[in-house]
């Protein structure tokens, strides 16, 4: 894990109705590299978005769904999703506003 960069840790944000209510109380859902720590994370987040400091990292790791079409039977990818939660004095992450 030690070549990837922290600009190579969010991968994008989730965006689904719980994530944009939860933004309220500033948590906020990313997807994220599978081999990211919770550290890292943290440290992507806070360099990534100016005024931001984060108060603590939870991560879900979601195995791939078995797909079949026809006989062929395979597995979608292997996903890691974090909610980031700020601090109360933190800035709001700007990519999330007006949505």
């Amino acid at each position: 894990m030690a070549s990837v960069q922290y600009y190579d840790v969010i991968l994008r944000p989730v965006i689904t109705e719980k994530s944009m209510n939860q933004m309220s109380d500033k948590k906020y859902t990313f997807f994220v590299h599978p081999e990211a720590t919770k550290s890292q994370v943290k440290e992507a987040v806070e360099k990534m978005f100016d005024g931001v400091k984060v108060a603590k990292v939870n991560t879900v790791n979601y195995d791939g769904k078995t797909k079949r079409r026809g006989a062929n039977v395979g597995r979608t990818a292997a996903t890691k999703k974090a909610v980031v939660t700020l601090t109360e004095e933190s800035k709001d992450i700007e990519i999330f506003e007006g949505l």
